[in-house]
């Protein structure tokens, strides 16, 4: 008996210093050097304060080089679009092309008169705007925001169309009418960032605000807006002050709900002028109204009024995962055009490319239709549910599993979205294996040349070949991506800072150090 007490308490203890062992050996797998400096970063006061996760990884070996509270949650910011996008290159596929048309219930008649209503109906082209495609180092706009449904208009003359009996309707029920993720911030509705979601989605569902000063002193600025409905109530209180005041402080406002922009303040003789994107309030609705105005120009005369048509969250359970768009609008009792007359159509470019305007330039509207587009084209319908279903099955096959992440949106807006440092690199090292994983890194930022990084790591060795996808909120600072040693090792990282109080360019100092510390590796 005794002896078998002394057996059991000798494996007891070679157990326990198997274990110890084995966590020494974790520590000492990490690259002592790169966790000494990055420690010391991390230790600093106003750093230690705030809550870190970082874990950076060979790719070609597996070895985690440094990793701290790496298995946590973080609020991604947008560091969330890196598993949206890559969900939709590997399901959809970056040849994917949407169609937009403008359809009827039958042609017009000899006398070009059109019976019934002219229905603009939107299958979920991000790009119905002036945005020059592909992207190339910044976003421009040569072309009017709304020179997609001007050419649609064009095309609906040409067949012949001088009246309409119905309705202008602007049907958006490809995805379902959910304009904001849950967890949104009511400051960020009004704003570029926070506009609503929409299957039509014309200039990124904007308005370009500009504002120049008068030609006298004391006389209101002049603004005009871009593009423009006649549903908007403007009301400028800007006024004109003498050259040399300056700056100029101009406010704009428009209060959820309200198509009423209040625009005040001053602005000196000698500016330049002042500019703001802001959010519409009713994507479809504004398109109707906008084509509208675009056929009466052309001549068309339209007897019907103007309207759209939505789907709802209540009528889900009456569509099917191939159930058609619905033409006409109004009632949800209406029927389904089996066969409509196509009067005019616009197809996008190929999906890829959205894709790599989304992670350069962080696009939430545009991340959003992406992933109500998954829900749509491969889940049971066009829902923000339906599209994190998807999400859920494709993380399923990259070895992330559920309690690594909890995502409410697909662009990373909802402080509600939680994921690790881990699951984001186990993320990047799976689409590093990928048949799409080039054209994927390509889409990340390129460091110093373009996107949201183009401004950062300007001294970093173009060897580098550091791409990442920065994310940003208040207290919240992301930056996640692939970046190539002095050595030759290529990584994947992720580095997320919640709940700090420094300066959003403070915080980005912090994590741009610690990936130039990464860039040279002592071995």
């Amino acid at each position: 008996m005794r002896c078998s007490r002394v057996c059991c308490s000798l494996r007891t203890a070679a157990l326990a210093g198997l274990v110890l062992w084995l966590g020494c050996l974790t520590a000492v797998a990490q690259n002592k050097d790169l966790t000494k400096r990055v420690d010391a970063i991390l230790s600093r006061a106003d750093v230690a304060r705030g809550f870190w996760g970082v874990e950076i990884e060979d790719l070609e070996t597996g070895r985690v080089l440094y990793s701290r509270d790496a298995d946590r949650l973080y609020t991604p910011a947008s560091n969330a679009k890196l598993f949206t996008t890559a969900a939709a290159l590997a399901l959809i596929g970056p040849d994917y092309r949407i169609l937009t048309t403008v359809e009827s219930a039958t042609a017009p008649d000899k006398y070009g008169r059109l019976s019934g209503d002219l229905v603009l109906v939107g299958r979920g082209d991000a790009n119905l705007s002036g945005r020059a495609l592909p992207y190339n180092l910044k976003t421009q706009r040569p072309l009017p925001p709304a020179h997609v449904l001007e050419e649609l208009a064009d095309q609906v003359v040409a067949r012949g169309v001088k009246v309409i009996d119905g309705d202008i309707v602007a049907d958006d029920s490809y995805f379902v009418y959910e304009r904001y993720g849950d967890g949104w911030s009511q400051d960020d509705l009004v704003l570029e960032w926070g506009a609503p979601v929409s299957a039509l989605a014309v200039n990124d569902n904007v308005v370009f605000v500009s504002i120049l000063p008068a030609e006298r002193v004391g006389e209101r600025a002049f603004v005009s807006i871009s593009p423009f409905a006649e549903c908007f109530d403007i009301e400028n209180r800007v006024l004109t002050a003498p050259a040399g005041t300056g700056p100029r402080r101009v406010y704009i406002q428009r209060q959820p709900g309200s198509n009423r922009l209040e625009i005040w303040g001053n602005i000196p003789l000698d500016d330049a002028g002042a500019g703001q994107a802001v959010a519409i309030e009713e994507p479809a609705e504004f398109c109707a109204h906008l084509f509208r105005e675009l056929l009466a120009k052309r001549g068309v005369v339209i007897y019907g009024k103007t309207r759209a048509h939505h789907m709802s969250l209540a009528s889900l359970g009456t569509f099917t995962v191939n159930a058609k768009v619905p033409l006409g609008g109004g009632a949800e009792t209406q029927p389904v055009l089996q066969t409509p007359v196509v009067l005019a159509e616009h197809k996008s470019l190929p999906l890829g490319l959205d894709i790599r305007v989304v992670n350069k330039v962080s696009q939430n509207l545009h991340a959003e239709m992406l992933l109500r587009l998954l829900g749509r084209e491969k889940g049971a319908n066009g829902s923000i549910a339906g599209g994190l279903e998807v999400l859920r099955g494709f993380l399923a096959q990259a070895n992330i599993a559920p309690e690594e992440y909890t995502f409410r949106d697909g662009s990373g807006l909802s402080r509600l979205d939680l994921v690790s440092p881990r699951a984001t690199v186990k993320l990047l090292r799976y689409a590093a294996k990928q048949t799409w994983g080039v054209e994927y890194m390509q889409t990340l930022p390129s460091a110093g040349v373009d996107g949201t990084l183009s401004s950062r790591f300007k001294s970093l060795r173009p060897e580098a070949m550091l791409r990442a996808k920065t994310g940003s909120l208040e207290h919240v600072n992301t930056l996640s991506g692939y970046l190539t040693t002095d050595k030759g090792e290529r990584l994947a990282f992720s580095i997320m800072s919640n709940n700090h109080k420094m300066t959003k360019s403070s915080a980005i100092e912090i994590i741009d150090e610690i990936v130039r510390n990464a860039e040279h590796i002592k071995k």
